[in-house]
């Protein structure tokens, strides 16, 4: 599990208890892939470095010096113009293709809970700060303020299928 800062330390305790939650989170997550997910993790890790591309600068360079006997380590095996190692390098980007997406899905699934659990908590604040207005406008009627129903619709529970309509009604209006 990894560590918070000091600084975090120092931080409220609510803000400190979410960073601890959301790193467990986080960390349960991780450690829930099964070997085919480390698989595609790392791989996909490793491909997206300098040393991915120069290990295969390497590999095309011996390939080409090789089989067009520039250097005659040995005898060429895949003479000009390289279709083993075209067969081999097309082979290697599905299959580097595959480990990517299945990284990539495994993100997205993370990222689609991390956004319900976002909307789940936006929602029930909303529904606690109408509860507070509504209390702050009863509480302003019983001593005689003025303006006490200012508050007006946002003491109102918001209606999530009439905001999500209205949405997408405005995403699909035609610019």
């Amino acid at each position: 599990m990894v560590d918070v800062s000091d600084e975090a330390q120092r931080s409220p305790e609510p803000i400190y208890r979410n960073i601890e939650t959301i790193l467990r989170l986080e960390d349960a997550a991780l450690r829930q892939r099964t070997w085919a997910d480390k698989l595609a993790d790392r791989i996909a890790e490793f491909t997206g470095t300098v040393w991915f591309v120069l290990l295969h600068l390497a590999w095309f360079g011996a390939w080409a010096l090789i089989n067009l006997r520039i250097v005659p380590i040995s005898r060429p095996f895949d003479p000009y113009p390289f279709q083993l190692l075209c067969m081999i390098v097309s082979l290697e980007g599905v299959l580097l293709a595959t480990f990517v997406l299945i990284k990539q899905n495994r993100i997205g699934y993370l990222s689609d809970r991390r956004a319900h659990l976002d909307l789940q908590i936006n929602l029930l604040a909303e529904h606690e700060v109408t509860r507070v207005l509504r209390i702050a406008q009863e509480i302003a009627k019983g001593l005689g303020v003025p303006h006490a129903e200012a508050a007006g619709d946002l003491t109102q529970d918001t209606q999530v299928e009439d905001l999500v309509q209205a949405l997408d009604r405005k995403l699909n209006e035609d610019p």
